[in-house]
């Protein structure tokens, strides 16, 4: 019997940008290691990328955002995951950790912050992106 290799779920990640600062997230992953990211997860049946980050952000932080741009995607190095990152904006709520059994914290971190969050550097369009929007 042949086994079917089923196909793990694209990963959609929300860039949200609000007072000069990006929202990131410090995901649960196994073994308590706890790592910085953007708010992300699975698309599900039917949905864009873009739907799948406005959702997943507000499953996580309670963060109501509308997609503002594509900034591009990739099959992430570590991952081997396909991952989109969409540009997305404030529209209302506050971010907190909505779900905790995925998230630890959330933080508002400005650009010169990210590689005390991100050492290992993060996609190149989206840091050329932040480096547009973000204040230096």
């Amino acid at each position: 019997m042949t086994e079917m290799k089923t196909e793990k779920p694209a990963i959609a990640a929300a860039i949200i940008v609000d007072g000069g600062k990006v929202l990131m997230v410090r995901r649960r992953v196994s073994e308590g290691e706890l790592s910085w990211q953007f708010p992300a997860g699975a698309v599900e049946a039917g949905e864009s990328m873009e739907e799948a980050a406005v959702r997943e952000t507000l499953e996580e932080t309670g963060l109501t955002v509308e997609a503002v741009k594509l900034i591009g995607d990739r099959v992430h190095p570590k991952s081997k995951r396909f991952m989109s990152y969409t540009a997305a904006r404030v529209v209302s709520g506050e971010a907190h950790v909505a779900d905790a059994d995925e998230l630890d914290a959330i933080a508002w971190v400005s650009l010169g912050e990210i590689p005390e969050y991100v050492p290992y550097g993060l996609f190149e369009p989206v840091q050329e992106y932040l480096d547009e929007v973000l204040p230096h």
